[in-house]
């Protein structure tokens, strides 16, 4: 058997994920007077999606935008990560989003690097501009010191595998020590849980398949809120509709908006109506609206199409190039140094990348509370809500508070290690860990990618597809649990993350199967019309009593 560490530890919240939602979570808490843990997967100085930066984030400042809330809530419904949101959501978040600005500028992230509040980049023109130009390579390093100054413990190499629960309550996590070779399960008491692991990569194959690892967005987010919350009775949202980012081909980076030019065909003609001269203030919003644009180029013949810097000023070159360090893309700006890529002199294909989950699973309340009491989550794997770093700082901020608040009012429970969750865990990583022989995670992995790029996948769906593929996606799970085999504890680790993106899988097909209409990148075949009155309906998926339930319910 798989090693139980005798020693139960003790918190009055836990953060699950080390991530910008994650420390905001437990800075907060702390702040409210709760001893706090963070368990990170790998190190919260460069972990999540924001490991090296950004320098985009959504806020409202009223000096800038005016005192009338109303235009801006509308701007960023209509953005890119307004799409899903519950609009209660989008005002809670505005109203406390220039807080978490000013906290983090004065912790020592650059917000107004230009000694301004500077709003630049994925905007209409003639519009209201929503998203803060900031200087993000630090943030990570910041926001961990903040979280230690205030006697936050951050147990790095301890992704949580489940939560527990008692009587429809959190009582505590089930983690899991990867610091040395050979595991170790360490159980932690705690009186409330945040959930904040990222997004949900590596379920579809990357834009160069086979090389998993080449996303967007961190690899080793793979959708461990959603299953962790669905196992424990947690109602997910959204899960039907896949995400898709866009960048440079084949060097899947983010960062469209960072990117001072013109979306072109090959031609050299403009794709969208937005811009015709490359603008910093704009950027070129055709992506962010035609999201499929890319794709659509390249099936019509018209394409490729590139992101076109010729001719930009030397002073907006050197603008871009500084924003592109901040939003992380180091490795991309010293391959286009070694290999001598001048963006004034040559266009940069662009393309879509694969689907992904960022703002679609655990559903929430103003509070950040799931509807499993003590259970709070926050930043991208939350359904019905979505901002990207600022959504993660801002509902993080909030989920933490809450969860400060709860631990003071409720005792902490008794006895965790005996109940069925543990038994069953330390049982399936035992089997994993003693086979002698299967196949490994990385086998298993690409099957799921497979499975979901030719059943669920972003080009067609429908019925007998869908159908067809949960069921070969329901026996590849079975034949994962009953063969994989895992070596040490790295490899443990990967085995979990395979079956969790497993799960998030098989709720994908399910919600799927039941809307049926084409909406967004839910294209169904046999239901090609996009249905008005389902525009603001929400289908929520949980387990009740061991059975799948899916219901549907109004944009709140």
């Amino acid at each position: 058997m798989i090693e139980i560490d005798k020693e139960v530890v003790e918190t009055d919240v836990l953060v699950v994920g080390g991530g910008i939602a994650g420390l905001m979570a437990a800075i907060n808490a702390a702040d409210q007077g709760a001893r706090v843990i963070v368990a990170e997967k790998a190190n919260t100085k460069r972990s999540g999606s924001g490991a090296t930066g950004n320098d985009h984030f959504v806020c409202y400042i009223p000096s800038i935008h005016g005192p009338d809330m109303d235009p801006i809530v509308k701007e960023v419904r209509n953005s890119l990560v307004g799409g899903y949101h519950d609009n209660c959501m989008t005002v809670k978040f505005l109203e406390q989003s220039f807080d978490r600005v000013k906290d983090w500028e004065r912790w020592g992230i650059s917000m107004k690097p230009t000694g301004k509040w500077e709003f630049i980049g994925h905007a209409f023109p003639g519009r209201p501009r929503v998203f803060l130009k900031y200087e993000g390579a630090n943030q990570k390093l910041v926001l961990t010191n903040q979280a230690k100054k205030r006697g936050v413990r951050i147990e790095n190499h301890l992704p949580v595998i489940d939560v527990i629960t008692n009587n429809g309550e959190v009582v505590g996590a089930i983690g899991l020590s990867i610091k040395d070779e050979v595991p170790v399960l360490k159980l932690i008491r705690a009186k409330a849980v945040v959930l904040a692991t990222g997004t949900a990569n590596r379920l579809y194959p990357s834009v160069s398949p086979g090389w998993m690892f080449n996303t967007a967005f961190c690899p080793s987010c793979t959708g461990g809120a959603q299953a962790i919350a669905f196992r424990a009775g947690a109602q997910l949202v959204n899960m039907e509709f896949p995400n898709k980012h866009a960048g440079p081909k084949y060097f899947a980076r983010a960062g469209k908006a960072t990117w001072i030019g013109v979306l072109n065909d090959t031609k050299g003609e403009p794709v969208g109506p937005f811009v015709t001269k490359p603008t910093k203030e704009l950027g070129d919003i055709t992506a962010d609206v035609w999201n499929s644009v890319f794709t659509d180029m390249y099936k019509s013949g018209r394409g490729p199409t590139y992101m076109d810097c010729t001719g930009i000023a030397e002073k907006d070159l050197k603008y871009m190039m500084h924003g592109l360090e901040h939003e992380g893309n180091t490795a991309m700006l010293k391959y286009m140094e070694e290999e001598g890529i001048d963006v004034r002199k040559r266009r940069v294909e662009f393309a879509q990348y694969e689907p992904f989950l960022i703002g679609r699973g655990v559903e929430i309340d103003l509070n950040g509370e799931t509807n499993i009491a003590g259970m709070y989550a926050a930043g991208d794997p939350v359904g019905n809500f979505r901002a990207d770093i600022a959504g993660a700082a801002t509902f993080g901020w909030i989920a933490g508070g809450s969860a400060a608040q709860r631990a003071k009012k409720v005792r902490q429970s008794g006895d965790i290690a005996g109940g069925p969750v543990v038994r069953e865990r330390a049982r399936f990583c035992s089997q994993l860990m003693a086979r002698e022989e299967g196949p490994g995670w990385q086998e298993a992995n690409l099957a799921l990618q497979q499975i979901m790029n030719d059943y669920a996948g972003t080009a067609v769906r429908s019925e007998t597809l869908l159908a067809a593929g949960l069921k070969y996606l329901r026996d590849l799970k079975k034949t994962a649990l009953a063969s994989l085999r895992a070596e040490d504890s790295h490899t443990l680790m990967r085995c979990l993350e395979t079956i969790d993106l497993m799960q998030c899988g098989e709720v994908i097909f399910l919600t799927a199967l039941e809307r049926k209409e084409t909406r967004a990148l839910h294209v169904r075949s046999d239901y090609t019309f996009t249905n008005p009155l389902l525009q603001d309906k929400f289908i929520t998926v949980r387990q009740e009593k061991g059975r799948i339930r899916i219901d549907w319910r109004d944009r709140k």
